[in-house]
């Protein structure tokens, strides 16, 4: 390939260099002998090439010959110029000469650039399952087709198998009479992928030879179906190795043929030759000579060449066994697809219908497709005509129907239209009519046989499923075969459409049956306008289309499209008439319910069930309940029906095919089951009688009553009373039938014993509130005794009693069989109580109190616990260990005894704890006459008062508090608690104190501490007194309180032992130095009588004071106190105490601080900050202080000559000092700094010997200028309208270059020159603190140029410089600033027509179209009249645009086909651009002037009144017309024909047609008048009849304006007037006005109509409107469904928005997300053809392979790559040079894709290792992949990426061994192999990652998904908004429609019809009374005038 490439390169030189050679044969002399020579013919004209060849062939100049192409096209001047270079030339004596010898023309066949670009198409023979030679056969059939497409007789086409070998060797031959090929034809057929439409453009192109669309025909039968270039290449090199093709072109005498062999590509490959080259043979007709023994069959196709007047023949050799085995084998197969393929082209458009015979259309001729195969000599050769199958599917399909149901769907204006054929295939009785494939009579595609499958799904017992095809799981069939151009495209099948699928069809009763939907085949028939795949095996886009909102369907009706209603209406009804007219069926009734069958087998038929009530079969109705027999079924059932059930999802009555009924068989109690079989089971011949009599004969063997008997003798009667404890049994029960028998069993049914029967027993006790089973037994049966039972005993409860014998079922227990009761006996009886026996004593209160009466009841019982009454008197006892008991009495009342008011005594435990103690209860003479009861016993009432200590004198410290605990005691002397127990204590003096001993009985009384006046230590007395107020009964106690001086500490004394007269006195104040130290502090303390307290550490821990909390409790103990410090400063007075117990005893003194000695000068900076350059305001204050920063004013006057002042910078120029008496301190001012650097400076101030050093900070001096500190890169480029991402910010300096934050400097942006518009979101505004202003440039628009951002600053009104910017703004390609709108301007707009094509263009800023708009943002407007507004006014009418045609540019919309208005009058055209939801640019407004259409008519200026005359004399009554003008008009009633003269001619004529009618006469007699036209006007000033002029009374006249006008061609329409005559002026008058009031009532009823329709059709439109909304909202919402996203049923805007929302945070989550990126910024992308920077071209997913490429091509990553070479040359200018750049149009790569250098004719040459790969291949494109392809093949050409250096240089020399050519190899680590072997050294090792730019990673494949859904949600989003507002508009419609104004137009309109009506009826009367009367008048026959009467009523 590289030797080709560079072949070709070389020869490209050459011509440049203006080399051409040309080859001329000599064929003048009609012999064999021929003359070849070479030209060079560079720089010659015709004529010095004409000169050459009678120099080089010896012509005579006296002879006449041509020199013509190897296509007979004879060269003249201009033909000469366009010879290309090896061109084969013949000289002849004239244009039809034939060839005397073979010729040998040398032919390029290069494949066609349409092999790159659409190489990925799916192939047929790569596919499965396709092993038919039908589909390649198909491939050359269609090149026939097309071939003989033109032929106006029999187009024949023969294949001819020719596989007999004494003929030579096997070959395929295809051979038709077609138009036949030339040679450049021959040649363009060799080129894979030459497209039928590529144009040749020179002048040797034959004008036949272009490609010509044909017309539509029906089917789309135009036999274009030879398309792609490629499927004849494909079918011949599939079959075999070599092909012939022979040709003879119609109207030239040469037979040319091209050989193409696999063998000889091999072979020029191998020698390195041209392989897309060979030649052409061109010979005469019949001429065989070059043919080889080994295929001799071609001697007789040759042979046959003479006479044709065009042919073309295919030769297939090189055959492949396995096909010709299987040519052989399945003749009948192969032929049967051939003919199903082109079954409308054999049998035509109505296909091939065996009960009417194929119908031709007259355009269409005989197409004949023969298939010959021959196989040995001695066999006879098959010989078949396509026309003669009659098993193909669409032969099947058409058979087999009974209706057919066409159709029409439009996909939108050029897309194409495609007609459709629904056929339908009935269920006859038993069976489906689908049609099977003939080869696969068991293809799950077909519909297997209901009794086959519902055989093998049904059990054996019960074939449930028999004659049910609706229950039948089969795979989902596609109903359309899909046709192109009428031939059979086999890989595409469409389902169904919505309209015509069960699934869109709500299931109603109404509806057919849904396995009438599995009962249709269709077909679909296309034409070009639908892409299919190169080998036309599947369609591309047809479904796509077809299933798209857009697409209209329409019904078809004898060929043309139907107006009437909806499809899918029509569909549904022609599908149930088909149901109903052809399926023979079962119609079920009744419908109930839907449920699911647990009881069928297959899980997938369990649901869903319908269940009917009744079905209609065979003319008898069956329903529930009804007895039937079934006939066919072991056994035969008799019984009733419960209900019928039928597969499907069904809602009312329907038709099916079959059904199943649930049988319950009879009787029921004999055989109690249900039994579902096939409706078919059904006896329709069994007569109820005999069911009947059949169910009673089984009947008379059930069980029928009990028979009870009493062994042991005392039978039980019926409601006895029993005692408790008496016994019951033994029992014998027997089971008896009606007849008597004993019986054990069930009867029998069938085989085997009948069911067993038990007894069961069941003794019930009937409580109060429910019944009780005390006992249940059941008993089987015994030979001996039968039914037995045995004694039960016990019986103690009392109450009423059941026993219950039943007759049960054996094993089950049922009481009932088969719905009926077994038999059953009933015993009641009753159990009272008996004597007394025990007793229980009852519950007693459980708060016994010691000495409180309490009662003892006892219950008194028989033996079986049941409470009874004494029958004698009994004396009771009482017995209790540790009480006393007593009681008064004791009584009897029913069934209790009572012991009154006993009563217990004894000592229990205190604080209301209760103790448990046993009470006997004994009643002599009882059986069981003791009972004891545990009781609790509390303590009783209080009865004294005990208080403790138990002293009546007590003695008390003074201050101290008494303590006395007290006690309430019971009788017994126990504690008692009870409520109110508050014990009171009472001492005169003091308050009481009280306790409550409530809940304990105990309780303590603290008194208040006695505190009495104590003199001279002597003692005093008290009393205490207790009682308790709430218990008066309680006497009260005494104690005696003797109180005593008290011990405790009662004064404090403070002092020093440093001086001994420093004694501290409580509140005294005491001077001391600063910061001293108070030590040697002691303390003493004295009781109440003056005694000193000793010291203990008990008292000492209760010494405290406030200064300090370090206190050692030592010192205290001796009596010393801690050391006090004096505060520092002399301003802290403070505040001291000592204080024992809680300060009750304390001493406490202030302490004043003095200034000690002068330590240091003290400075006060008065601010600590000061600007550069100015003076430091307010006053440094100087003052000595002692250390600790108190002020000894010790600083005089005298010092301020001593101080000093020094720091860095200093200005010392201007500080004074001065001295300030009231502080005693000196000023210093006059502080600045002038130089230096900001921040923190020392100033120094010294005096004497005290220096003192403070730090001041210096900030930025006054704004002085401004710097721009961020801002974008340079050279900076902006867009038109765009912002700038960067923001510029500017800082604020002074004049040293210091920032400074001085926030009152406004900042303002301008630009320069002023012709730039600057967005921001500020463009002025003062600095922030940092001295900083931020601007960010949103949008910059204006003319391209240069222009600058300056920055300028004010302080104070004055200006501040500031820095500026430069920047360019360019053009943005992509932003829309007008509509370009072309039409054809001389064209005039005819009212009524159509306008021409608007073509509006979307024009950018920089003037280039826009294309990526959506045509549904385009809109075109239209209005009568002049606006004033730049937007179209609310009555424009909005149309949007058409699709593009195949001739119209692409770049721009087009409005084609829309209509003019009807008015003549000005309108404006205005077209829009909606570019978001709220920008919208609209177009400079059109004025345009509608002008009248041709002149059709004749009309009146304005509507004309319909006249009444009489022929009275008053002229008034006899005027017809009056100043009436008439006007030629349009057919849209325009004013036309202005330029048209002639006359009027007015005649009168009968409304009815009658002539014999008398009609009345003009003015003068006349019957016909004549009247001027003049520039198509009439004026008629009055038209009347003639006085007493004839006519017929009450009669309808017409007059009839008919227009003459002589040079107008067309006819014009006359106006006719109807009027009414009548021969009396009254009757005239009456009639006139009725005649008035009727007009005028059509002309209201007219309008109201019209407004109501409005309404009307306003719904239909929003309806439609809201369902197509609806779908597409439910389509996006399954779409979103499908790719995970889940959407509510109910769902809002907000919900959508805030997943949108949710998602984009997602998406830019992963944008964030930190990726490998191409760094250096691109400046140029947007521009005009510009592509962009290298490095941004290109994404690259592997780290590796980005860093060792990016590395490789460093050098060209920063190039920015133009399209155009002007492109380059602009930006080289605008960046002065700087910027590389690449033009792709100056840039040229070979085509193709090569593969790997190891890899030759599909096969490698070793086993390469690494994972070789080209370096270009890992590039991912994300724009423009064709032209980045391009870039990157220029930029890496082959370089080859591998894994390592070791893998590189094997694979490098492994190529070169096998002489080729190795590229640059780059490794993943890094390094470098040159395509000249160089590797290693630096120069060859890539650099570390991080100093590289390198290609950016692509975003991973989730981020694509999220971009998708929220694309989704987003139109998901517009759709609900959609749905929601055209559901708004209805519902408001709706509401319109019902609201009271539109309900009284209604009403309106109704009363005037009614008004009409009656005033029309007046009219008929009036007419019908005239009529009579002019007959009497007239002696007219009585028939004729009623006859004339009823004419003119109507």
């Amino acid at each position: 390939m590289l030797t080709s490439a560079s072949q070709r390169r070389s020869a490209a030189a050459s011509l440049q260099q203006g080399e051409k050679k040309i080859r001329v044969y000599d064929l003048r002399l009609e012999t064999e002998a021929k003359t070849c020579k070479p030209f060079e013919i560079a720089g010659w004209d015709f004529n010095d090439f004409l000169q050459a060849l009678h120099k080089v062939f010896r012509i005579p100049s006296s002879e006449t010959f041509v020199v013509a192409t190897t296509d007979r096209i004879v060269l003249d001047f201009d033909r000469f110029k366009e010879l290309q270079d090896d061109t084969t030339l013949y000289l002849l004596q004239h244009e039809h000469q034939v060839l005397p010898t073979a010729t040998v023309e040398n032919i390029s066949f290069m494949p066609h650039y349409d092999t790159l670009i659409k190489c990925g198409t799916y192939e047929y023979y790569a596919s499965e399952n396709k092993e038919s030679l039908a589909y390649p056969l198909a491939e050359l059939i269609d090149n026939s087709l097309s071939a003989t497409a033109k032929n106006t007789g029999t187009r024949i086409i023969e294949i001819r198998m020719q596989f007999d070998e004494s003929l030579g060797k096997p070959a395929v031959i295809v051979l038709d009479n077609g138009r036949g090929m030339t040679t450049k034809q021959l040649n363009k057929w060799a080129v894979y992928r030459h497209s039928k439409f590529t144009k040749e453009t020179s002048s040797f192109a034959r004008r036949e030879e272009d490609y010509v669309r044909p017309d539509p025909v029906p089917r789309s039968l135009n036999s274009d179906i030879s398309y792609f270039g490629v499927g004849g290449k494909q079918a011949v090199f599939h079959f075999g190795n070599v092909v012939r093709m022979i040709s003879k072109p119609v109207g030239l005498p040469d037979v040319h043929e091209l050989v193409l062999s696999e063998e000889e590509f091999e072979k020029k490959e191998k020698n390195k030759e041209d392989i897309y080259s060979t030649t052409i043979l061109n010979r005469k007709p019949g001429d065989f000579s070059h043919v080889s023994d080994d295929e001799r069959f071609l001697r007789t196709i040759i042979d046959e060449e003479r006479g044709k007047e065009s042919f073309t023949a295919v030769v297939i050799t090189g055959l492949k066994e396995k096909h010709i085995s299987f040519l052989k084998q399945n003749f009948d197969a192969w032929t049967r697809h051939l003919a199903h393929i082109y079954h409308y082209y054999i049998h035509g458009v109505n296909g091939n219908d065996l009960k009417q015979g194929s119908k031709k259309t007259a355009q269409q001729p005989t197409i004949d497709i023969q298939i010959t195969l021959r196989e040995k000599p001695n066999k006879c050769p098959r010989v078949l005509n396509l026309r003669e199958v009659d098993d193909d599917m669409q032969t099947l399909y058409i058979n087999s129907a009974v209706d057919t149901f066409e159709f029409k769907a439009s996909s939108g204006p050029g897309g194409g239209t495609v007609e459709g054929v629904l056929r339908y295939h009935p269920f006859l009785y038993d069976r489906e009519t689908y049609p099977k494939y003939p080869e696969d009579p068991e293809d799950p595609k077909d519909p297997k046989d209901p009794k086959d499958t519902c055989a093998a799904n049904a059990s054996s017992e019960n074939d449930n499923f028999e004659n049910e095809p609706g229950l039948v799981t089969q795979e989902e069939r596609k109903i359309f075969e899909c046709f192109w151009n009428g031939r059979l495209i086999p890989g595409t099948k469409v389902a169904e459409f919505d309209w015509c699928s069960r699934k869109h069809n709500s299931r109603t009763a109404s509806d057919a049956p849904p396995e009438c939907y599995r009962r249709l085949s269709g077909v679909l028939f296309t034409d070009d306008n639908f892409q299919v795949t190169t080998n036309k095996m599947t369609f591309m886009d047809l479904e796509l289309k077809l299933k798209n909102n857009q697409t209209i369907f329409s019904l078809v009706l004898n060929g043309q499209k139907s107006s009437r209603g909806n499809i899918q209406k029509e569909f549904t009804q022609w599908l149930r008439n088909c149901n109903e007219k052809f399926d023979k069926q079962i119609k079920f009734v009744g419908f109930k319910e839907i449920k699911t069958r647990t009881d069928v087998p297959t899980k997938k038929m369990q649901h869903p069930w319908a269940v009917f009530s009744a079905i209609e079969w065979g003319g008898r109705t069956y329903k529930t309940g009804q007895l039937l027999k079934t006939h066919n079924t072991n056994p035969i059932l008799y019984g009733k029906v419960v209900q019928f059930l039928l597969y499907g999802n069904f809602d009312g009555d329907v038709y099916a095919t079959g059904g199943q009924v649930e049988v319950s068989r009879e009787p029921k109690a004999l055989w109690d089951m249900n039994k579902i079989v096939p409706i078919s089971k059904i006896d329709k011949t069994a007569s109820d009688e005999a069911i009947k009599k059949n169910i009673d004969s089984d009947s008379e063997k059930l069980p029928d009553k009990l028979n009870v008997e009493w062994p042991n003798g005392n039978p039980l009667q019926n409601n006895a009373i029993l005692s408790a404890g008496t016994t019951l049994g033994p029992l014998k029960i027997e089971i008896l039938s009606k007849r008597g028998e004993k019986l054990s069993r069930m009867s029998s049914v069938g085989q085997g014993k009948g069911t067993k029967l038990c007894v069961k027993l069941t003794l019930l006790h009937h409580g109060q509130k429910s019944d009780k089973e005390l006992a249940a037994y059941v008993a089987p049966h015994l030979a001996n005794t039968g039914f037995w039972f045995k004694k039960m005993e016990n019986l103690t409860e009392l109450g009423k009693y059941t026993l219950n014998l039943n007759t049960v079922v054996h094993e089950t227990n049922a009481v009932s069989f088969g719905g009926r009761a077994l038999p059953t006996f009933t015993l009641k009886f009753t159990i009272k109580e008996g004597d007394a026996a025990s007793f229980d004593i009852s519950a007693i209160s459980p708060t016994l109190r010691v000495g409180v009466p309490f009662d003892i009841p006892l219950q008194i019982k028989d033996g079986y616990g049941h409470s009874t009454s004494l029958t004698s008197k009994l004396t009771p006892e009482l017995k209790c260990c540790g009480l006393d008991l007593s009681y008064e009495t004791f009584s009897s009342s029913g069934t209790i005894f009572t012991i009154k008011n006993v009563k217990a005594r004894g000592k229990v435990l205190n604080y209301q704890q209760s103790k448990s103690y046993d009470l006997e209860v004994t009643l002599p003479g009882l059986k069981q006459h003791t009972k004891s009861i545990k009781i609790s016993l509390l303590p009783g009432i209080p009865n004294f008062l005990h208080v403790k200590p138990e002293e009546t004198s007590i003695n008390v410290e003074n201050g101290d508090q008494v303590t006395f605990h007290v006690e309430v005691h019971d009788e017994a002397g126990n504690i008692t608690a009870n409520p109110k127990q508050n014990v009171r204590c009472e001492v005169k003096g003091f308050p009481p104190v009280v306790t409550d001993c409530s809940s304990t009985g105990a309780g303590q009384l603290v008194t208040k501490p006695i505190n009495l006046k104590i003199m001279k230590g002597e003692q005093q007395e008290l009393k205490a007194q207790f009682v308790m107020p709430s218990y008066k009964n309680i006497p009260l106690v005494m104690k005696e309180l003797r109180v005593l001086p008290s011990t405790r500490v009662s004064v404090m004394e403070l002092y020093s032992q440093d001086n001994e007269n420093l004694v501290l006195r409580n509140s005294e104040k005491i001077e001391w130095i600063a910061g001293g130290l108070l030590e040697n502090l002691f303390y003493k303390l004295y009781d109440e009588a003056g005694r000193e307290v000793p010291l203990t550490a008990e008292i000492a821990s209760m010494i405290k004071v406030n200064w300090t909390g370090d206190v050692f409790l030592e010192d205290l103990v001796q009596g010393k106190l801690p050391d006090l410090q004096v505060p520092k400063r002399v301003e802290e007075q403070r505040f001291y105490q000592v204080s024992y117990q809680d300060q009750s005893v304390s001493v406490s003194f202030t302490i004043v601080p003095r200034p000690d000695e002068p330590e240091r000068l003290k400075v006060a900076l008065p601010q600590t900050t000061v600007k550069l350059g100015e003076i430091l305001s307010g006053n440094i204050s100087l003052e000595l202080v002692d250390q600790f920063d108190n002020l000894t004013k010790t600083l005089t006057p005298t010092c301020l000559n001593h101080i000093k002042v020094e720091a860095e910078g200093l200005d010392k120029s201007a500080i004074t000092f001065k001295w300030q008496e009231s502080s005693c301190a000196a000023m210093v001012t006059g502080i600045r700094f002038q130089s230096g650097s900001l921040g923190p400076r020392e100033l120094s101030f010294s005096y004497s010997d005290f220096v003192e050093r403070v730090s001041i900070k210096v900030t930025a001096g006054l704004p002085a200028q401004l710097k721009l500190i961020s801002e974008p890169e340079q050279p900076l480029q902006v867009l038109n309208d765009h912002g700038i991402s960067k923001p510029f910010v500017v800082q604020l300096c002074d004049e040293w270059g210091n920032p400074s934050p001085d926030q009152r400097v406004v900042v303002d942006l301008k630009t320069s020159p002023p012709g730039l518009t600057v967005k921001t979101n500020v463009i002025s505004q003062p600095v922030n603190a940092e001295g900083k202003a931020s601007f960010i440039v949103n949008g910059l628009s204006g003319p391209k140029g240069y222009y600058q951002l300056q920055f300028k600053g004010s302080f104070n009104k004055k200006p501040i410089p500031g820095p500026s910017v430069s920047l360019t703004v360019l053009p943005d390609p992509k932003k829309p600033v007008s509509l370009s709108v072309e039409y054809d301007t001389s064209v005039k707009f005819f009212a009524g027509s159509k306008f021409p094509v608007f073509s509006v263009t979307v024009v950018s800023d920089e003037g280039s179209p826009i294309t990526t708009f959506s045509p549904a943002a385009v809109s075109m407007f239209i209005w009568d009249g002049v606006s004033s507004g730049k937007k179209p006014p609310e009555r424009a009418i909005e149309l949007k645009c058409n699709k593009p045609m195949k001739n119209e540019k692409n770049d721009c919309f087009h409005f084609r086909d829309k209509d003019i208005p009807e008015a003549a009058k000005r309108h404006t055209i205005q077209f829009s651009l909606r570019i978001d939801k709220k920008d919208v640019l609209y177009s400079n407004p059109i004025r345009i002037d509608v002008v009248a259409n041709q002149p059709v008519k004749l009309g009146p200026v304005s509507q004309t009144p319909t006249p009444v005359v009489s022929y009275s004399e008053n002229i008034a009554s006899r005027t017809l017309v009056e100043n009436m003008t008439l006007r030629i008009m349009d057919l849209y009633g325009n004013p036309a024909g202005q330029d048209l003269g002639g006359k009027v001619i007015i005649t009168i004529k009968s409304s009815d047609g009658e002539r014999n009618k008398s009609f009345p006469l003009f003015e003068r007699g006349a019957s016909s008048l004549a009247i001027n036209l003049v520039e198509g006007k009439a004026h008629i000033p009055r038209l009347a009849i003639r006085e007493n002029s004839p006519g017929d009374n009450s009669s309808t006249y017409i007059l009839v304006f008919k227009p003459e006008v002589s040079a107008h061609l067309v006819t014009l329409t006359a106006f006719e007037l109807p009027f009414l005559f009548y021969n009396d002026a009254q009757n005239q008058q009456k009639m006139s006005e009725l005649t008035r009031k009727k007009d005028e009532l059509s002309s209201a009823i007219e309008k109201y109509n019209e407004a109501l329709r409005t309404y009307k059709e306003l719904l239909e439109l929003l309806t439609a409107s809201y369902l197509t909304a609806s779908k597409k909202e439910a389509d996006l919402k399954n779409e979103l469904r499908r790719r995970k996203v889940t959407i509510p049923h109910s769902v809002s805007a907000q919900h959508i928005d805030t997943l949108i929302k949710k998602k984009t945070t997602e998406a830019e989550a992963i944008q964030k997300v930190s990726q490998r990126v191409f760094s250096v910024r691109d400046n140029f992308r947007g521009q005009a053809d510009v592509l962009g920077m290298v490095g941004h071209l290109a994404l690259v997913q592997d780290d590796a392979a980005a860093w060792v490429i990016s590395w490789h091509i460093r050098g060209d990553m920063d190039c920015v790559i133009t399209k155009t070479t002007e492109a380059a040359q602009r930006i080289y200018r605008d960046t002065q040079g700087r910027q590389q750049v690449m033009a792709l149009d100056s840039v040229l790569v070979p085509p193709g894709n090569r593969p790997l250098p190891h890899i030759r004719n599909g096969y490698p040459l070793f086993e390469p290792h690494g994972n070789p790969v080209y370096a270009r291949e890992l590039l991912i494109y994300p724009c423009d992949p064709e032209s980045c392809d391009i870039v990157f093949k220029n930029i890496l050409g082959d370089t080859i990426l591998i894994d390592d250096l070791d893998s590189a240089n094997n694979y490098r020399r492994a190529v070169v061994q096998n002489r080729i050519q190795c590229p640059t190899i780059l490794t993943r680590q890094g390094d470098r192999v040159s395509s000249r072997g160089k590797f290693g050294g630096a120069q060859n090792r890539a650099p570390p990652m991080t100093t590289l730019h390198m290609f950016g990673a692509p975003l991973p494949q989730q981020y694509h998904s999220l971009k998708e859904q929220i694309d989704l949600l987003n139109q998901y989003c517009s759709a609900v908004s959609k749905r929601e507002e055209i559901e708004r508009e209805r519902d408001d419609h709706v509401k319109k429609i019902t609201s009271p104004d539109v309900q009284q137009k209604q009403k309106d309109l109704d009363d005037k019809k009614k008004q009409l009506t009656e005033i029309e009826k007046e009219l008929a009367s009036a007419s019908a009374k005239g009529m009579k009367r002019h007959a009497v008048d007239g002696g007219q026959p009585s028939s004729s005038i009623s006859k004339r009467a009823r004419q003119s009523s109507t």
